[in-house]
């Protein structure tokens, strides 16, 4: 079973043009679900020692993030949207296709020197990868590799994240909008 066809597509949305790809579809399926996190641990599970933590994006990165932890037995930590979390932390302002938005991470949350594995469901523009990347960075740790469930090529993160000296790697990619 494919894992791309178990991801649905919703046309239009959030606006006229975009062709939406939704991973809940995915999630809700124990096999397809299953064969995501089986996946993964299977690509990282030689090179286990070669990174120390796993980092999830907020939200959908938390799902993957946290599963993929417990399969590799490492920690988990979140970046999370502005506002979010309890203790001291450091922010990272970034670009949207309009406006901007905030992500955080705790300031105690990756140590000096840490190889990161970054891991989030979907790559599109790249731009929140790179702003979590930053976050990593100013705290002293090192991306090991950043992992997606999917990836849009016609958008051109991934080429944008390669262009910055990042690995990416993805289970699946849709071609077009």
């Amino acid at each position: 079973m494919p894992i791309k066809s178990k991801i649905r597509t919703i046309p239009d949305y959030p606006k006229k043009g975009i062709m939406f790809r939704d991973i809940t579809t995915l999630l809700k399926d124990p096999v397809g679900f299953r064969l995501v996190i089986d996946s993964l641990t299977q690509r990282y599970i030689e090179d286990n020692k070669k990174f120390d933590v796993i980092v999830g994006i907020e939200s959908r990165g938390f799902i993957i993030g946290g599963a993929l932890s417990y399969t590799l037995g490492k920690g988990f930590v979140p970046i999370r949207k502005k506002g979010k979390l309890p203790a001291e932390k450091i922010s990272h302002e970034y670009e949207l296709e309009y406006g901007t938005d905030i992500i955080e991470i705790h300031k105690d949350a990756i140590a000096k020197g840490a190889k990161v594995l970054l891991v989030d469901d979907l790559l599109a523009t790249g731009g929140t990868a790179l702003a979590s990347a930053a976050l990593i960075e100013k705290l002293g740790g090192v991306v090991f590799e950043m992992a997606f469930i999917v990836d849009l090529p016609d958008v051109g993160g991934r080429k944008r994240l390669e262009k910055k000296g990042y690995k990416v790697f993805a289970l699946t990619e849709f071609e077009g909008d």
